[in-house]
């Protein structure tokens, strides 16, 4: 059962102090609307500089991912990938080490079912709570505040730490124990590039096709198919234009876990195994920090 959560924005638990563990293009914008709605915010990142404007809108800066964890009663982190998720949480001063009684982590970066259980177990044996809540949505709701929360873990975790997550969303849903959130978000993002995918093949066959794109774009846009991400990425897409929202290095990892995950459980995605082969095929082009529709380039008659 998935439980939803509606914001009503209550200022009780703003005497909690929070901390967030990197701010890249996701963790800024979250970071921000903490601290635009009043929260006290201690942050860390790889990249120091990248703190400089969240201290100057009030946030504490400190050395380490454990001191952030010292710092505050509950930790947001939103990272990369698998890999730096598991360095932030095991490494030296990382979160495992400082966690103890009284301290929470709440981990939004996108990751396989079994690095958040791996992350949410060694928590938990420290004394600490854990919620894995990925997000769906890319850099304008980051900054926007209008993300869906897909969280799993502790729900007690889920409901205290509701007010920051309704400061940086527009919903909220829990699924169950760890490793739901990070299925769902898998599967969402698995569907989201099978789409994108579809809609570069699209828009590439109108141009060879000697059609106007901007006139697909109107069909699309006023019929059954309408949806927020073609209307967004069409224009730009139209003009070979790529601005980053979503990093496509990022689109093509989490199309890679979601085939491992479809692999484990024995269920046939041709679709998602195609369009990860078009992603794989935009990487090797050097189009990996481009957004996520910069497939279309390689897709290109």
């Amino acid at each position: 059962q998935i439980l939803w959560d509606s914001p009503d924005h209550s200022t009780s638990q703003k005497m909690v102090t929070y901390g967030f563990v990197g701010i890249g293009i996701m963790g800024r914008g979250m970071a921000l609307n903490l601290l635009k709605k009043g929260f006290t915010l201690v942050v860390w990142n790889r990249t120091p500089e990248k703190c400089a404007e969240l201290v100057a809108a009030g946030a504490t800066a400190v050395a380490t991912p454990g001191d952030v964890i010292k710092g505050a009663d509950i930790t947001f982190a939103c990272l990369a990938d698998p890999d730096i998720a598991l360095s932030v949480a095991f490494g030296p001063d990382g979160v495992v080490q400082a966690m103890g009684a009284g301290k929470s982590y709440v981990d939004c970066s996108t990751v396989d079912e079994e690095t958040s259980i791996k992350i949410g177990d060694a928590v938990t044996a420290a004394g600490g709570r854990f919620l894995e809540a990925p997000v769906s949505g890319s850099k304008g709701p980051a900054e926007q505040g209008t993300l869906i929360f897909l969280a799993a873990g502790d729900e007690s975790l889920f409901k205290e730490c509701t007010p920051a997550l309704d400061a940086m969303g527009k919903k909220n849903c829990f699924l169950g124990k760890t490793g739901g959130g990070a299925r769902m978000k898998l599967v969402v993002n698995m569907v989201m590039g099978s789409m994108m995918n579809a809609f570069a093949e699209g828009i590439s066959l109108c141009d060879a096709s000697d059609l106007d794109t901007s006139a697909l774009l109107d069909v699309l846009d006023n019929g059954a198919m309408a949806n927020p991400m073609f209307k967004l990425k069409g224009p730009g897409m139209t003009k070979g234009e790529y601005p980053t929202a979503f990093p496509l290095k990022h689109q093509q990892k989490d199309m890679r876990l979601a085939l491992a995950l479809g692999d484990k459980l024995a269920v046939s995605m041709p679709v998602a195994a195609a369009a990860n082969e078009s992603f794989k095929k935009a990487r090797a082009a050097g189009k990996g920090d481009a957004d996520f529709s910069a497939v279309h380039s390689v897709l290109k008659k």
